[in-house]
């Protein structure tokens, strides 16, 4: 029995401690057995062996010692492991979503976070820790310098933007907030730690027998030259909307800008402040439902207000609420393209005689001063030509705590002033088309296009953004893209269901492309090739399209362009998928088919309808416009009846043609609806969406033409010139 025990003294045992696996020495066991043993074996002599009585208890003694050490050791470790996960935990789970308001994807928020929500159910607005920077100072920056400083801001993930965001004014050291903080203004506030300024807070007119009742979550905030030309305000709560419209009647504001949706990752962020339809009165102004817009970026409604006061019923006057729809949850825009058309739209829409914009998200500081400083170095830029965006943050923050709220609002700034630097105001009325296609094209030399393929050279030096194809660019991927080129964004492509144990079965070469008023309107994608026609139809059938429109012929050249994908008679089926062709149909310049869709043993098949546009050559462009006009109108009329789910377009590879005419589609569109047209930003929005998207000068210039042509046959009737 000794020797064994000697055998084993060397060896450990795996023990657990909470939950921790621990290796502890056998020794200790193995020593307490020995001395039981000995002290039964009387043929030996006492002290003889080393592991005999007098030497054994040291030992033992000893090695307990190290024993409660690791299981101390052990018990720290997983204390301090569980106590992270806690706090990981607050953080994702327990903070409403309010809380997350206008935060950068709540990466510095930790344990504060967890605090502030432990302290107050009423959801709160985290503010973010000041560095310890915040003593530095920054300078006005000219308009020539803006791209290099831009660049050097943003390198290093955007270490420069933080550093500079954090060194700006924070907390509430500019004034006392000691009405909103009474007892009975209190719970008007959205948030108890965004509060405005006594100094700079809108009053309102004091209804009688309630001295609290001039209050509102409100402040005038400055222009860049402009005293109080705005205000900025919260999202009106459910009992706080009758003093909103009393404060848009009082203060003879004409526009509303509003930059949050009523509920945003589940959580109420704005309560519904007008009505859908009729007429609805708030408190004593009545509020009419005229008319509204709906846009891809935004909406615009128009209410008639009218106050109904004891004296007898004010006059009328006409509100429009201009409404961005596009600021996501977490963060900022993806560009600041359609932020600076909105920009433009509030400017036109507002007129002079009026009072204050009001500007409101939820809490009214980070998306609303966002804006608001947007607007003003604008103006600046105009004015110097320099901006100021650390000088005029600071300055308004004086008038109401916390405007922008985020560095990534505040890096989103200067990109949207970049933006409008690099290419200006490039939107054109329709009047004025043939005098800007006339200096596009006029030049010295007969066919020399400079001033077009200038305009062009802007658009093929946007970057493409490689590190964005990662599903696109897998192993398992890459053979079923058509050309290496034309890859979709991981952020806007079209994914399919995975199929049960088939790993890589969601991907197919298209990406979801914006419409004129509808986010995701088309899927541009490539010529199916004959391994990719079952998901090709599965990508039709997934996502309800009933539309597709062909705009190449199967052969060009004599290479193959796009497998061909539908029956010539009677039907044909990929994987799961039966098409079944019920017509065909050959219009002036494109084939018009019916297609039947049916999957499996689905009983209800669908209707699709396919566009083949011919005279489409693969270098060149169609002989005139005609006929584009008149495939985008049947495409048009068959969305309608359809119900707008998304429209397929396809080339070969899905990007030069396949840009052109979704550019065409969303430029006559707005044609139509405001008399306006941007060929170059429709084409650079796309670009950002699809890399390619309208490949050549001469796709760019056929977008020019087109518009004329469409004019030209319209403008009798559709009263454009």
């Amino acid at each position: 029995m000794l020797n064994a025990g000697m055998k084993l003294a060397g060896l450990s045992r795996v023990i657990t401690v909470g939950g921790v696996v621990t290796m502890v020495p056998v020794l200790f066991l193995v020593a307490t057995t020995i001395t039981s043993n000995n002290s039964s074996q009387t043929n030996q002599t006492e002290g003889t062996h080393p592991l005999s009585a007098p030497h054994v208890l040291p030992t033992v003694l000893v090695l307990s010692l190290l024993l409660v050490i690791l299981v101390l050791l052990a018990w720290y470790f997983l204390r301090v492991r569980h106590h992270r996960k806690a706090v990981v935990t607050s953080v994702d789970k327990k903070i409403p979503n309010g809380i997350l308001e206008e935060q950068d994807q709540g990466k510095e928020l930790g344990g504060q976070a967890a605090e502030l929500h432990t302290l107050s159910e009423q959801q709160t607005v985290v503010l973010l820790p000041r560095s310890p920077s915040a003593s530095k100072t920054y300078f006005p920056i000219p308009v020539e310098h803006l791209e290099e400083e831009f660049r050097l801001r943003s390198a290093d993930d955007g270490k420069l933007f933080r550093e500079e965001f954090n060194s700006l004014p924070g907390g509430y050291t500019q004034g006392t907030c000691e009405e909103a903080n009474k007892e009975d203004n209190k719970e008007k506030n959205r948030y108890p730690n965004i509060l405005p300024y006594d100094h700079s807070r809108v009053v309102l007119t004091p209804l009688d027998g309630d001295p609290c009742s001039d209050y509102v979550n409100a402040s005038y905030i400055d222009a860049f030259k402009d005293k109080n030309k705005f205000i900025a305000a919260q999202g009106p709560k459910q009992d706080t909307v009758a003093d909103f419209w009393r404060m848009i009647w009082e203060q003879k504001a004409a526009t509303i800008v509003m930059l949050t949706n009523l509920k945003e990752r589940k959580e109420d962020k704005c309560y519904q402040y007008w009505p859908d339809q009729g007429c609805w009165t708030y408190g004593n102004v009545r509020v009419v439902v005229e008319d509204f817009t709906v846009l891809v970026d935004y909406t615009i409604r128009k209410f008639c207000v009218q106050y109904q006061a004891s004296d007898g019923t004010k006059t009328p006057r006409l509100v429009t609420q201009m409404h961005f729809t596009s600021w996501p949850d977490f963060g900022v825009p993806f560009s600041p393209i359609g932020m600076l058309k909105f920009l433009k739209k509030v400017k036109q829409v507002n007129p002079s005689y009026a009072g204050p914009i009001v500007v409101h998200c939820s809490a009214g500081v980070g998306r609303t001063g966002t804006f608001i400083v947007i607007d003003a170095m604008i103006e600046m830029m105009y004015a110097e030509p320099k901006i100021d965006v650390f000088g005029f943050v600071s300055r308004i923050r004086d008038q109401r705590s916390q405007l922008v709220q985020t560095d990534m609002q505040y890096s989103f700034i200067y990109q949207a002033l970049l933006e409008y630097y690099l290419y200006g105001d490039t939107e054109l009325d329709v009047s004025s088309l043939e005098g800007h296609l006339h200096k596009l094209h006029n030049t010295l030399t007969t066919g020399d296009r400079v001033g077009l393929e200038e305009e062009f050279k802007k658009l093929t030096n946007m970057r493409i953004m490689k590190e964005n194809m990662r599903a696109g660019n897998l192993p398992a991927n890459m053979k079923k893209n058509r050309v290496l080129q034309i890859i979709p964004y991981d952020f806007n492509r079209v994914i399919l269901s995975m199929r049960r144990g088939q790993e890589f079965t969601d991907y197919a070469n298209a990406s979801f492309i914006d419409g004129y008023r509808q986010k995701d309107y088309f899927i541009a994608t490539q010529g199916p090739l004959s391994h990719t026609v079952d998901d090709f139809w599965r990508m039709v059938w997934e996502w309800k399209c009933h539309s597709i429109v062909m705009l190449t012929e199967l052969q060009e050249r004599e290479q193959d362009k796009c497998f061909q994908y539908w029956p010539l008679e009677d039907s044909v089926t990929y994987g799961d998928y039966t098409v079944e062709i019920k017509g065909d149909t050959l219009c002036d310049t494109f084939s018009l088919r019916d297609l039947v869709l049916t999957y499996g043993q689905e009983k209800q098949p669908r209707l699709v309808r396919h566009f083949h546009f011919h005279g489409w050559p693969e270098i060149g462009i169609p002989a005139e416009g005609r006929g584009m006009i008149d495939i985008i109108a049947a495409v048009q009329k068959q969305q309608q009846q359809s119900g707008n789910h998304p429209i397929v377009v396809h080339c070969s590879a899905g990007a030069g043609r396949t840009g052109t005419f979704i550019a065409l589609s969303n430029i006559l569109e707005r044609v139509k609806a405001e008399g306006l047209l941007d060929v170059f930003q429709t084409v650079k929005s796309l670009r950002m969406q699809r890399p390619h998207m309208v490949q050549t000068v001469e796709q760019y210039d056929f977008c020019y033409r087109v518009v004329q042509d469409f004019v030209d046959i319209f403008s009798d009737y559709a009263n454009f010139k």
